[in-house]
């Protein structure tokens, strides 16, 4: 420890646990364990257009709270038999937050929400709600951002992404080579598509992965790539989620030798930052599906209990409500729900009249 004080300018060094460690000590059951394999080949099969469901990205757009984002886990519990024949619902469970400048970074970095910085806490409090998540019935999903920390939680994970400001870091290219499930590139934060279609062909290759969490010291994984990466539109200095860009996109996935199979965010870019925008985003895309667009294997929306946002303020917070991005409340995202759940339905008659 004290060589790091010679290397970095540090305030304070605090030990973590291992992967293992931790991995042991909030574990699934065989009988989870099954459901999370089971999950990622069914994502899997969506994107390769094998299954007509659609892939449904959905909830927080961070978790501050973990016993309202169990609350908002158990209403999607109760949703997936409604919902079993057209949509494949997989929860949003983001611990991480990338930041402009400065703000929160997620529970996982705070979990107390007041600075303290307490990454002890928040590996143990993150792993924790994954397994009562996953106990539910409920898919996960989430947002790969310190590249360090993604082994404590990857053995819990449906589908992950990439985020628009780290498409273009090799090292989280390396990881997404390593990850065992599908993983969504976004396009660049000012809407270049080809950053991400360059980090996919980057993550089907093999690749050198340092290890620092490892109970045997750190060590390098070699890869074996990874080769269901996939494109997120989620917008940039304009919308890119109609029918054109669908298009554009998907041709530009064609001539790069990639599968043209995509996925949608309603929020960021998309919804120009306002939570009610995505409820028109989900009616753009219900009726591309319904006229016959195949290139859309799913959607990202952001949602909780409560709709919009708040700021941080300890001891005042409203429950369910995001303290990142805003949020759709729960009836709007039913809505939505219905709304996309409809249209793979529509969308299915008219693909079996046209082959009758």
């Amino acid at each position: 420890m004290s060589h790091l004080t010679q290397i970095f300018n540090t305030e304070k060094i605090q030990p973590l646990p291992s992967v293992e460690d931790l991995a042991n000590r909030y574990s699934l059951t065989q009988q989870q364990q099954r459901f999370v394999e089971q999950t990622r080949e069914d994502i899997k099969r969506i994107l390769n257009g094998d299954d007509d469901r659609l892939l449904v990205i959905i909830g927080p757009c961070s978790i501050h709270d973990p016993q309202a984002g169990l609350d908002y886990a158990k209403r999607i519990a109760e949703l997936q038999t409604r919902y079993r024949d057209q949509l494949l619902i997989v929860m949003r469970t983001y611990f991480e937050k990338p930041r402009t400048r400065t703000g929160w970074k997620g529970l996982m970095v705070d979990p107390n929400l007041d600075g303290s910085q307490d990454l002890f806490l928040g590996l143990h409090t993150a792993r924790q709600f994954l397994t009562q998540v996953l106990a539910l019935g409920v898919p996960t999903a989430t947002e790969f951002l310190d590249t360090n920390l993604a082994p404590y939680l990857a053995d819990l994970i449906c589908w992950g992404a990439i985020g628009a400001r780290t498409a273009e870091s090799q090292p989280h290219r390396q990881l997404a080579s390593a990850l065992p499930f599908a993983v969504g590139i976004k396009n660049g934060t000012q809407g270049d598509i080809n950053i991400a279609i360059n980090a996919i062909h980057a993550m089907q290759e093999p690749q050198l992965l340092p290890l620092s969490s490892s109970i045997h010291g750190s060590v390098s994984v070699t890869t074996s790539g990874n080769p269901d990466g996939h494109l997120i539109l989620r917008g940039g200095a304009q919308p890119n989620y109609q029918t054109e860009h669908v298009i554009q996109t998907a041709r530009a996935l064609t001539e790069s030798q990639l599968p043209s199979r995509l996925v949608i965010d309603f929020s960021h870019g998309n919804s120009q930052k306002c939570a009610k925008n995505q409820i028109v985003v989900a009616r753009d895309i219900a009726q591309q599906l319904i006229s016959g667009e195949q290139c859309i294997a799913g959607v990202m929306c952001e949602s909780f209990l409560v709709a919009g946002s708040q700021v941080i303020e300890p001891g005042q917070l409203v429950y369910g409500q995001s303290v990142t991005d805003e949020c759709l409340c729960w009836q709007d995202s039913v809505e939505v729900l219905d709304t996309l759940a409809q249209a793979v339905d529509q969308a299915g008659q008219v693909r079996y009249s046209t082959v009758a």
